[in-house]
């Protein structure tokens, strides 16, 4: 599934691709009400943004599409819309022959059309601050923190929380800060959420980097690709800074993998 850093990579490729391009025409056929074809044509991008794992593309007339990747999915720009491959869900044509392709091939992704304002407050009432955004500071981190006796891991995929973080991404950094991902949030000390928050923007920021490299031919994606993950999916091998044996263990429906020797 795509997570925070594979999606912040295709939110910068479209921004620098369809900024300030006119809408010509669309095709729905699958993943999305057959509504936008009438709804988009003539409409201008004004922007390409990125909530937690939203993909919001802001369009003239106080509307904004919205897509989620979901499993799957991926949105990309090429240079002639008509060269869309079969596994295209929406096609949307602009001015001059680009195109946007949204392509799922287990067709899980949605994408619709909403507008900004109702969009947006639907999303600031269930999503906490960016976690690479300047809201999300070592300071509002502790005092989300204090008090909860969530584990940290849990605390960290609560999207209320910090948004957009995922479970591989959330295992690297509690790894990185020598955190066990059970231990409750509020008892850690200061200095220990504070190197907690500086592990989450460093983890993300490098696995954005990966994921830049990963979502470099469009319509194609390995998730990860570069990122070096230290504990997640690696059960039962070393250790790489103790040698100890890597755990696994459920956690609210999901695998977590970390080193017992290293994380406390």
């Amino acid at each position: 599934m795509p997570e925070l850093p594979e999606v912040e990579a295709v939110v910068r490729r479209l921004r620098d691709r369809i900024t300030g391009a006119r809408i010509q025409h669309a095709k729905v056929f699958r993943c999305a009400p057959a509504e936008l074809v009438e709804a988009l044509p003539g409409r201008r991008i004004l922007a390409v943004e990125r909530r937690a794992k939203h993909i919001l593309i802001r369009l003239s007339g106080g509307l904004t599409l919205h897509t989620h990747l979901r499993m799957t999915g991926n949105l990309f720009a090429i240079p002639d819309a008509r060269l869309h491959t079969e596994r295209a869900r929406v096609v949307i044509a602009l001015q001059g022959g680009t195109g946007i392709v949204f392509e799922d091939s287990r067709a899980l992704g949605r994408m619709t059309l909403r507008g900004t304002q109702e969009l947006d407050n639907e999303l600031a009432a269930s999503l906490g601050p960016e976690p690479l955004g300047a809201e999300f500071s070592a300071e509002a981190f502790a005092a989300m923190a204090r008090g909860s006796r969530q584990p940290a891991k849990l605390f960290l995929m609560d999207q209320r929380k910090v948004a957009g973080l995922g479970n591989i991404y959330v295992a690297e950094a509690l790894f990185r800060a020598r955190i066990d991902p059970r231990k409750a949030m509020g008892r850690l000390s200061r200095p220990r959420l504070a190197a907690l928050h500086k592990e989450i923007v460093t983890v993300l920021q490098d696995a954005v980097e990966s994921a830049w490299i990963a979502y470099g031919v469009p319509g194609r994606f390995s998730e990860g690709e570069s990122f070096d993950c230290q504990v997640y999916g690696r059960e039962g091998q070393p250790c790489t800074r103790c040698g100890k044996e890597i755990r696994r263990l459920p956690q609210g429906g999901r695998s977590t993998y970390f080193c017992a020797g290293c994380q406390r």
